[in-house]
């Protein structure tokens, strides 16, 4: 059991928050989170997968780009960005580019049923996961990763090192990406991506921990994506705007879309991602013929969804990306947690972005209700029944794959988005 004292003196001097704050803005377990061997192992196995996928997606765009295979799909993911975005992207430099950090979102459903909703390219939460596991195996829990998985996943994807360049609009993260850095010790760094120079003479690659769409506010970021698709910079994850889209997720369930899949996955990959998405929709406001229909919905138009009853729409709408919106649940919208006028606005609010700012639909799971144990304001062990979702931290490295750490958020029952929040236990797993 972790004693809530020792996890208080576990906290770095300096803070994992912003303005050195020592308290932790969420609830403290006594344990890990328990996860059965069948999760376990379809964990430990879904970051194969995952890197397959992107590099499935990098070479369908690629192919439409080029005018040889589905010519709507690459301007679909291309709206809203600038053209110097669009052309950095395309650099035959990049053509294989790919993150080196995988983070999906799993919910945790029913008998160990998962739902993959979104794919994270430049996911927060690496420091705060790395701190957590340390403390957890600490106090004897064999965490998954063990202890070091986090740090001992960035020297893979880094052996030279790097510099942890975090933009002011993540600056929530800087703490912990000031702490991550620290305990990588020297060659790695971190810094202000406001402060970072070009060209960039460092012999380091540079971890890139602020949204594209952020470049704007970032005096170098364009200059440092151009030269890392002329191959004069490393820049991770790469300049490379669409992998960073949920489009993608909906573009898996496109019925035109499945003999594509099956040509550039392996079966079993392909199987595991529909299997794990959720059926997803992308919010086109082009007419259908009269004899289609939307896949799944078997409705005719998006203002038949629009007018769907209360109880018929558990459907979730949120910005593809390329957007201050499209992260941290902020543009989430649940069907089921709205009013008829609401849920119509966002509808018609979606398709009226479409050329802009894709947004995209998906079906609403249902995340299990499970009992764990939290600290209450009196230092008292109680119980919580809440919904988890799972965090794993995938690193990419030197054609494998691998599991680091795995960051579980349990919230309360009544909450439907399930996102980091003062009421919310934040706990590494283990295995049942």
């Amino acid at each position: 059991m972790l004693k809530i004292g020792d996890l208080w003196e576990a906290v770095p001097a300096t803070g994992l928050f912003p303005r050195g704050e020592k308290a932790l803005p969420w609830l403290i377990s006594p344990q890990p989170l328990k996860l059965s061997r069948a999760v376990l192992r379809r964990l430990r196995s879904l970051g194969h997968t995952l890197a397959q996928f992107q590099d499935a997606a990098q070479r369908i765009y690629r192919r439409s780009a080029e005018g040889t295979l589905h010519s709507w799909l690459a301007p679909m993911l291309d709206a809203g960005k600038p053209d110097w975005l669009v052309q950095v992207q395309r650099s035959s430099t990049l053509r294989t580019a790919a993150p080196c950090i995988i983070r999906p979102d799993l919910l945790l459903g029913e008998n160990g049923s998962l739902s993959l909703v979104e794919i994270d390219s430049v996911p927060g939460g690496v420091g705060i996961t790395l701190w957590l596991s340390k403390v957890y195996a600490a106090a004897g829990f064999p965490v998954l990763g063990g202890a070091d998985g986090i740090a001992q996943g960035m020297r893979r994807c880094f052996p030279q090192g790097a510099t942890i360049a975090v933009s002011d609009e993540s600056a929530d993260y800087r703490p912990e990406m000031n702490w991550l850095a620290e305990q990588l010790d020297s060659p790695f760094c971190a810094c202000r991506a406001e402060q970072l120079l070009a060209p960039y003479t460092d012999p380091r690659p540079i971890y890139r921990f602020w949204e594209l769409f952020d470049s704007d506010n970032i005096p170098a970021a364009r200059e440092l994506c151009q030269a890392a698709a002329a191959g004069n910079c490393s820049l991770s994850p790469p300049p490379v705007a669409h992998l960073e889209e949920k489009l993608w997720l909906a573009m898996l369930h496109m019925p035109g879309m499945l003999p594509t899949w099956q040509n550039e996955l392996r079966g079993t990959h392909l199987q595991t991602l529909l299997s794990l998405v959720p059926h997803s929709w992308a919010l086109d406001p082009a007419p259908l013929p009269a004899q289609a229909a939307l896949p799944y919905l078997n409705l005719h138009s998006w203002k038949q969804v629009a007018a769907l009853g209360r109880q018929a729409r558990r459907l979730v709408l949120k910005l593809s990306g390329f957007s201050p919106l499209a992260w941290g649940s902020r543009s989430v919208i649940i069907g089921h947690d709205v009013s008829c006028e609401q849920w119509k606005h966002a509808v018609s609010t979606a398709l009226s972005d479409f050329s802009s700012h894709p947004w995209i639909m998906q079906e609403f799971f249902d995340a299990a209700v499970i009992n764990h144990p939290y600290y209450n304001d009196r230092g008292e062990t109680v119980m919580m029944r809440g919904r988890v979702r799972l965090c794993p931290y995938y690193f990419r490295a030197d054609g494998h794959t691998e599991l680091a750490g795995c960051l579980a958020t349990i919230v309360p029952e009544d909450k439907k988005k399930i996102h980091g929040m003062s009421d919310a236990i934040l706990v590494p797993c283990i295995a049942g």
